[in-house]
């Protein structure tokens, strides 16, 4: 899919953001258990924009598709607890509802790992995936991701606890 591009945050994403932070139904995969005012996430793009990777140890990478001519903000892709001793981040992807199911999650993961390798010079990603997001599991194994250790009753949900899955990926 090369109508796909990462790219950095801006002003304008502001009510996508808004959005897909105070959506109920994807805190359970973000640890997310209040919601977000528009304030508070105008100030976290204000300072993402003057703080580097180096400083905050995350980053946001919005994901873009070109649709009928156009880009649309379809996803975004975090990089956090970005260790420079270790050479390692954990990544999390967020695809809109609209656009599951399309592999624009397996494309986006694919230019993170070459992004992270390439800019940051990272040698290891991870990532924590809820048990039954089989769709997020697949997106990440496509992309050379291993299971290498399940959390058990690791996360609490509205019908009891689930086990969540750390898959890994050795950058080459």
């Amino acid at each position: 899919m090369r109508d796909i591009e990462l790219r950095a945050i801006e002003p304008d994403d502001i009510d996508i953001i808004y959005t897909w932070e105070n959506d109920q139904s994807i805190w359970e995969s973000s640890e997310t258990h209040t919601p977000f005012s528009r304030y508070m996430l105008e100030q976290y793009i204000i300072s993402a924009q003057s703080v580097d990777i180096q400083s905050s140890k995350q980053l946001r990478l919005m994901i873009d598709m070109k649709i009928d001519g156009k880009r649309v903000a379809v996803g975004c892709v975090d990089i956090f607890d970005y260790n420079t001793f270790h050479h390692r981040a954990g990544i999390g992807i967020l695809i809109s509802e609209a656009y599951r199911g399309k592999g624009i999650a397996t494309v986006a993961i694919s230019m993170v790992c070459n992004y992270c390798r390439q800019h940051l010079h990272l040698r290891s990603l991870y990532a924590n995936i809820n048990q039954n997001n089989i769709a997020s599991i697949k997106a990440f194994e496509k992309n050379g991701f291993q299971l290498v250790g399940i959390k058990k009753d690791w996360i609490h949900t509205d019908t009891g606890y689930c086990n969540e899955c750390m898959v890994q990926k050795i950058l080459e």
